[in-house]
């Protein structure tokens, strides 16, 4: 294994990351081997958290395209929450006032296609209150606290017109924090699944900022001596998901303007990702997972939590 060392790579992760606090270094894994992951590292329904995120953007995703991603999770048997995100974000233009808050976070998010600054704003959300807002029983504003929507104008330096947003999802999602001797860093597995079975999943590790260089290198070692293949068509979670559910939204609101108009409805089929996969464990030609507690979850059967 050959890796360039020298004057050209003194302090190059160590700029990357200015201004951050911590890294989190994130890989998705491809399709064909997500079956394979989950058996070797013993991930199953009974040892995971699960959790529906729903996402606040409008029709057209400016919010997510301004680089603004308004999410909101509600966590089965746990606190809920609502999150603020800036991605990109240049560090030295994010005010002080927001770091005394022990759920406000400026890290870096890095993939085998670079590395991202990203801010982001966490507050607990009342159970019950992400429902009733999904429902339209309440506005979308007031899942933020004041304080989130003060840090979204100052730091987006724009007034936010909340009525303007819709309630993107939910998306059923699967966690796992666990470690394993190879890894030095715990390791953090996400799967997540679409109302069309499309499925994502991603591992990811966290390190603080001095350790960025050394956690970037070591895990992507760790994930080749395991032999987990790259994703070629590797992209985020966020806009995965929101491309997905803003095109559903806009075909059920053309459906509703045909029926308006006295037409017949075409039945709204949700168009698939592109370039990727459907989920395969529901057509013929899927492999057999390894557990049925996993093939309940790649098929979307789950029950009765």
């Amino acid at each position: 294994m050959v890796v360039q060392r020298g004057a050209k790579t003194r302090g190059r992760v160590a700029h990357a990351m200015a201004g951050a606090d911590a890294i989190e270094i994130k890989v998705t894994i491809p399709d064909k081997q997500m079956a394979q992951t989950l058996k070797r590292f013993k991930l199953t329904l009974s040892n995971d958290e699960e959790r529906y995120i729903y996402f606040f953007d409008t029709p057209k995703l400016d919010m997510l395209d301004a680089g603004i991603i308004m999410r909101a999770r509600r966590v089965v048997g746990e606190e809920h929450d609502s999150t603020v995100k800036f991605r990109p974000i240049e560090p030295s233009k994010v005010e002080d006032e927001w770091r005394k808050y022990p759920d406000f976070k400026v890290e870096a998010d890095a993939s085998e296609k670079g590395m991202t600054k990203s801010a982001s704003f966490s507050m607990s959300a009342q159970k019950g209150l992400i429902k009733r807002v999904a429902a339209g029983k309440r506005p979308i504003k007031e899942l933020l606290t004041p304080a989130q929507r003060k840090f979204i104008e100052k730091t987006a330096k724009r007034k936010i017109d909340f009525d303007s947003l819709v309630v993107l999802g939910p998306l059923r999602a699967h966690r796992w924090r666990f470690e394993d001797p190879g890894c030095p860093w715990p390791i953090t597995a996400e799967l997540w699944i679409r109302e069309d079975r499309d499925r994502m999943m991603e591992m990811s590790i966290k390190a603080t900022a001095p350790q960025a260089a050394c956690a970037a290198g070591g895990f992507m070692a760790f994930l080749a001596e395991i032999g987990a293949e790259r994703d070629n068509e590797q992209q985020t979670k966020t806009r995965w998901a929101l491309s997905y559910y803003a095109g559903k939204h806009a075909q059920a609101l053309a459906g509703r303007k045909r029926k308006s108009a006295g037409a017949t409805p075409r039945a709204a089929k949700a168009p698939a990702s592109p370039k990727r996969r459907s989920a395969g464990a529901v057509t013929k030609a899927a492999k057999p997972v390894p557990s049925r507690a996993v093939k309940r979850v790649a098929k979307g059967a789950r029950k009765g939590r």
